[in-house]
């Protein structure tokens, strides 16, 4: 067991709106010792916040070297989320900090926005919705009418840059829908249905293109202007990994040119954005705001997660460390 039984415990939660904006409850946490919920924390607060306290949690607020210096008594900091490159590992590990993360809490809610952005570039069910609304059909002449031709996902190449556990939801569903599945994966996995092939195959074969790797100096700009020449041409690209697997300026010249038919996506390089962001705004790019993994299903199963990981913690069994 963790030895933090002779002081009394202090908990801070540097950026629970991110999480928990009011639809959930932090008793849990309350349970185990002091606790302490700021909405919202900018770079300059989280040393003093966290302060003496042992135990840090936090979605995106950052806990570096400098805050690691001036708070000496954090023994644990628990990110509510699966990325965990808000936090100096290295020196948290050279601190003997326990640092954990949330593995797999909003696969199928991501899984789901994915083939929500992508049955909305088939289908645009919301353009058709807007025509009703606007006297459209009824001022057609025909018992029907369409702006953009519906396309049909069955019959399509679905390639997944990255198997893991949303990756492999995706191609499952995927499969319901009658597409063929290839996918590329740096440790290749057995799922039923799915061709593993190397990238460039992926690439080439692929209508719809979805990225489920983790980003890293491999991975940065994955997808830029020598990779998208290489996709089959109008394809369509989705990102709901990070932002940084793309470069944005190539990814709105293949937009601009044709190469690309449509970018969805759920992440952007900055968030939230600043200055200019032309990608955003172009007509074929569909782009929300980071929120596919947001269910209230997924954000009830994070905050378990994480009790969970704190209490294991202070018995000495720590789980899912990074």
């Amino acid at each position: 067991m963790v030895n933090l039984q002779q002081e009394k415990l202090r908990i801070v939660i540097l950026d629970a709106q991110g999480v928990n904006p009011g639809d959930l409850s932090w008793d849990c946490f309350a349970s185990l010792g002091e606790l302490c919920i700021y909405p919202f924390s900018e770079d300059a607060q989280v040393a003093e916040r966290i302060g003496n306290a042992q135990i840090a949690l936090t979605n995106k607020s950052r806990i570096t070297r400098e805050v690691m210096e001036a708070c000496p008594g954090l023994r644990y900091i628990g990110v509510l989320a699966t990325g965990y490159n808000a936090v100096d590992i290295e020196q948290a590990h050279q601190r003997g900090i326990c640092v954990t993360n949330i593995p797999a809490y909003s696969t199928m809610a991501v899984a789901q926005h994915i083939f929500a952005l992508l049955l909305e570039a088939c289908n645009r069910t919301a353009l058709h919705i807007a025509g009703v609304r606007a006297g459209k059909w009824e001022s057609s002449k025909s018992f029907c009418y369409w702006e953009q031709t519906p396309v049909e996902l069955a019959g399509k190449t679905l390639g997944i840059i990255g198997l893991g556990a949303i990756g492999r939801q995706v191609a499952r569903i995927g499969r319901q829908f009658g597409m063929e599945v290839l996918a590329y994966s740096r440790t290749p996995g057995q799922e039923e249905g799915v061709r593993n092939a190397e990238l460039e195959e992926v690439l080439r074969e692929s209508d719809v293109l979805s990225l489920h790797c983790p980003l890293n100096a491999q991975t940065r700009h994955l997808l830029r202007r020598e990779t998208l020449a290489q996709m089959k041409r109008g394809a369509i690209l989705i990102n709901t990994g990070r932002g940084e697997l793309i470069a944005e300026e190539d990814v709105y010249a293949a937009l601009e040119q044709g190469q690309l038919g449509w970018y969805l996506a759920d992440v952007y390089t900055q968030e939230p954005p600043r200055g200019a962001c032309r990608l955003l705004h172009h007509e074929r790019a569909m782009i929300t705001p980071h929120y596919a993994w947001a269910s209230l299903e997924a954000r009830r199963r994070l905050l378990e997660i994480a009790q969970s990981n704190l209490r294991h913690f202070l018995k000495g069994t720590a789980q899912n460390c990074v």
